[in-house]
């Protein structure tokens, strides 16, 4: 599979969250005002100005503990759900492989929120303007177009991120997981499609908040197999009403002119 991707290494990452702060910095988002809820997570979720969140996650048992990492993002799938449902193609596969978005084309419907199996798009309202749109990592556009890595990569201080060709990162990839051993596991190779924000996990996917086998759901298959079609008929017959409608009122115009 073509294009470009992201390796994030859950073994090397500290949780340290430079990449949190590098999106925001790169992309002008606003600082979140957050209490203390008794985690280190912070913010405790992804929003319309957060597009990236550590979570953190203690597990063990018999006394033995230790922490696990998790970067939390859009996973920027070849088969994505939020594109299926998109009306407007706002979210669109852009040619180097990842999810790209328009908000200009944005309608606020809210149909990617729900459709997500990652849980990663986040809608708000303007303060001024009222309209409500959505916003989610766009793997830096503005940036990798331009021949530059992410903001997050390029902030990594441990080497955690990757950025590159995807077949590479996923030859590099396997060989960390194999050198790893255990119940390590490369998550992202084959999900929806393959994903282009690859993980090494140093446990299974569950261990770490991830579902297993993510799928696109139901309703937004159905959504572009058969309610859009249906829905852009229901349009077009509607125009061709109001056209007609204009023509009839227009010759009745007419007619009552000339009888004048």
């Amino acid at each position: 599979m073509a294009g470009k991707a992201i390796l994030y290494d859950a073994t090397k990452c500290t949780a340290c969250r430079a990449c949190q702060v590098a999106c925001k910095q790169w992309n002008e988002l606003t600082a979140e005002v957050t209490t203390n809820r008794g985690t280190y997570e912070n913010p405790p979720d992804l929003s319309w100005d957060t597009w990236i969140k550590m979570e953190f996650r203690e597990v063990g048992n018999n006394g033995n503990f230790r922490w696990l990492f998790t970067r939390r993002s859009c996973m920027h799938c070849t088969d994505a759900a939020c594109v299926t449902v998109c009306p407007t193609k706002a979210l669109y596969y852009h040619e180097m492989g990842f999810v790209a978005y328009d908000k200009d084309k944005c309608s606020g419907c809210g149909y990617c929120v729900e459709a997500c199996p990652f849980d990663v798009p986040r809608s708000s309202s303007g303060a001024i303007t009222g309209i409500r749109t959505i916003n989610k990592c766009t793997l830096c556009q503005d940036r990798v177009t331009n021949e530059l890595e992410p903001a997050c990569v390029k902030t990594c201080p441990t080497g955690a991120l990757m950025y590159g060709d995807r077949a590479a990162l996923l030859a590099e990839g396997k060989e960390r997981v194999a050198s790893l051993g255990g119940s390590a596991t490369l998550y992202g190779e084959n999900q929806l499609g393959g994903l282009h924000v690859l993980y090494v996990l140093d446990d299974t996917p569950a261990v770490y908040g991830l579902p297993v086998d993510p799928q696109v759901p139901v309703s937004a298959t159905a959504w572009q197999d058969i309610l859009q079609p249906v829905g852009w008929g229901v349009a077009g017959l509607a125009a061709m009403g109001l056209g007609l409608n204009y023509v009839i009122a227009k010759r009745k115009i007419k007619i009552e002119s000339e009888g004048k």
